[in-house]
């Protein structure tokens, strides 16, 4: 299974932004799929994860009300629709899929079973 990210920019704070993350090799609807964003110097923060189906989603405070994570598994594809963006916003988002949903386990970033490349977020002020 591999994961693609992109859909990432140079953007202005304010602006949107919706990158997306291809599964390919696996079908996607086998995994609950989580968004991470790393700055250099820094570990992976964990941004948001959503179930197999989508119906469940779970958010770090600093992004939630501003961040929305779906997902089309016809396309096998998940997308980070980034609202509000502001320049701490600003990283390397990678996604990883997981065969189980459990909170804790995307809060943290263990134990994923794959990750995939990343796609860089630059919102400047």
């Amino acid at each position: 299974v591999q994961l693609q990210a992109s859909g990432g920019g140079l953007v202005q704070a304010g602006d949107s932004l919706r990158p997306s993350c291809t599964v390919s090799g696996g079908t996607a609807s086998w995994y609950a799929m989580g968004w991470f964003r790393q700055v250099p110097g820094k570990e992976r923060d964990f941004i948001g994860a959503t179930s197999w189906a989508g119906v469940s989603t779970a958010y770090a405070d600093s992004v939630k009300a501003r961040f929305t994570i779906s997902r089309d598994n016809a396309k096998n594809t998940v997308y980070l629709q980034m609202n509000t963006l502001k320049p701490e916003d600003t990283g390397v988002y990678y996604c990883a899929a997981d065969r189980n949903y459990r909170d804790s386990d995307f809060r943290s970033g263990l134990g994923m079973d794959y990750w995939g490349k990343g796609t860089l977020v630059t919102v400047s002020s």
